[in-house]
């Protein structure tokens, strides 16, 4: 099969387009013949060496395609099956072995391109409006890098929710994806200070909770931006590691921080199905809509990530197979 393998971290030009072995399934897993791939800021952090993983590997966590083969003891999908999946390395490639577990049944109404650009984003957007901070009508929140994947998704739910959103952005263009989706209030922060203008929104209250996928350029200025009593969700560090901070500093406005990760949030099939279904549901009602910005083939998976890794785009970029 062709497959992207990494012999070696460091910018992009490590991926390289190889010819694999197709694997066979074992014991509770199945094999996908992929038909799309989706790219995601962690896979940057995989490639850099950020997140370690053994040498050499296939990256991509989040895929869509149909069920070739299964190995003994698979109940939850047969062969034929439509499927998407995420937390599952090996995404960008023909084929890839996936414990049957993980599978999510991807609804006949869902193109297999929305599919691998579902799970991750879909699901990260879904437990961080519901698990953390229950988001009430007229609540402010603050969600930094609103156009991008993620935070596009986020101000949709959140807007459903019945928040005040006020989304952080770089650009003009990006201005307008984040009040396309719905955002009351767009900051360009590269023109003006995000705590400064939160606090002239909420009239110098500060934001009930703030959602932020950015991290260093970010994290710090949160403290400022959160009301009394304020809470705010680390998911992501797009812009690189938060810094440290004294922990007693959360005292001053007795703050509620969170550190968050969708793997920790899925990890039983219940789970999974329960938080894909929202997503589902979302699209299926109306109210959240995907924004899939580029498609590239396979053999370009490096020139699509150096795209993402600029930020460059304002939805998901796909890799078709």
């Amino acid at each position: 099969m062709k497959a992207i393998q990494v012999t070696k971290t460091g910018d992009a030009s490590v991926l390289e387009l190889a010819e694999l072995p197709t694997p066979q399934p074992g014991r509770g897993e199945a094999l996908v013949r992929l038909k799309a791939a989706g790219l995601n800021f962690i896979d940057i952090y995989i490639r850099t060496g950020r997140y370690e993983r053994p040498l050499p590997f296939t990256p991509g966590l989040e895929a869509s395609g149909i069920v070739e083969a299964v190995g003994p003891d698979v109940t939850e999908v047969k062969v034929g099956d439509r499927v998407a999946y995420t937390d599952q390395m090996g995404s960008y490639a023909e084929y890839n072995l996936v414990k049957a577990s993980q599978l999510i049944p991807l609804p006949d109404n869902v193109s297999f391109e929305e599919g691998a650009a579902i799970p991750l984003q879909g699901m990260t957007a879904e437990y961080l409006v519901n698990e953390f901070y229950h988001i009430k009508k007229d609540d402010y929140v603050l969600i930094h890098a609103a156009a991008g994947g993620v935070g596009r998704l986020l101000v949709q739910w959140c807007k459903h929710l019945g928040a005040i959103v006020i989304g952080t952005v770089s650009t003009q263009d990006k201005a307008q994806v984040a009040k396309n989706a719905g955002a009351d209030h767009v900051i360009l922060y590269t023109q003006e200070d995000f705590v400064a203008a939160t606090k002239k929104i909420t009239a110098d209250k500060g934001v009930d909770y703030i959602i932020d996928g950015v991290g260093k350029s970010t994290f710090t200025k949160d403290l400022d931006a959160a009301r009394v009593c304020g809470h705010i969700c680390l998911f992501g560090s797009a812009s690189g590691p938060a810094d440290p901070f004294a922990p007693n500093s959360l005292q001053a406005k007795s703050l509620t921080l969170y550190g968050g990760s969708l793997f920790n949030f899925i990890l039983t099939r219940e789970e999974l199905l329960k938080r894909a279904n929202a997503v589902f549901n979302g699209i299926n009602a109306g109210w959240l809509t995907l924004k899939i910005d580029y498609k590239y083939p396979l053999e370009q998976a490096a020139k699509a990530q150096q795209m993402l890794e600029e930020r460059q785009t304002t939805g998901k970029i796909i890799l078709t197979i």
